[in-house]
């Protein structure tokens, strides 16, 4: 389980050390990167890929125009990285451009994914969906309050909707 939020640098050839409590989690091996649903990328295991990838193809119609924008837009750019020795990994220039990444970044644990973030762009997403943060929490407790707790439920899908189609 990923968890967590570390400040880290790129270096200017694209290298970003992981850190230790997030590479200690990665299986020695491939990782895959891709872009996220907002202007960040998402880092999987490839156990974690395979899955993401799947319900991705399985959620989307390669007839449909917002279908294959969809895997466009995930499945596409995945690019499969080595950690090195020193525990970095090499952030592709598409993908750091998709990003914004500059100097400071923030990784972030999402329990079956790392999300990594220009430390800029982060803060003005955070400071600009405070209000769908608020809103997700109210959907949440009413859920709570309800005895629905599962996953398949609408807190917050239509702000990972929303963003999703934002980028295209």
């Amino acid at each position: 389980m990923f968890s967590g939020e570390f400040d880290v640098t790129i270096d200017e050839t694209g290298r970003i050390a992981l850190p230790r409590k997030i590479r200690d989690l990665l299986e020695k091996g491939k990782i895959m990167l891709t872009k996220g649903a907002d202007s960040c990328l998402w880092l999987f295991t490839s156990e974690q890929w395979e899955i993401f990838k799947n319900e991705i193809y399985q959620c989307t119609d390669k007839f449909s125009s917002r279908g294959r924008r969809q895997r466009q837009h995930f499945i596409g750019p995945r690019q499969e990285l080595d950690i090195d020795r020193q525990g970095r990994i090499l952030v592709p220039p598409t993908l750091r451009d998709h990003a914004g990444l500059s100097k400071e970044c923030i990784v972030l644990g999402q329990v079956d994914y790392i999300e990594i973030w220009d430390a800029d762009r982060y803060k003005a997403y955070l400071a600009a969906s405070e209000e769908d943060f608020k809103t997700g929490l109210e959907e949440i407790s009413e859920r709570i309050q309800n005895g629905d707790s599962t996953r398949s439920g609408t807190a917050g899908t239509d702000t990972a909707v929303s963003g999703a189609e934002k980028q295209g």
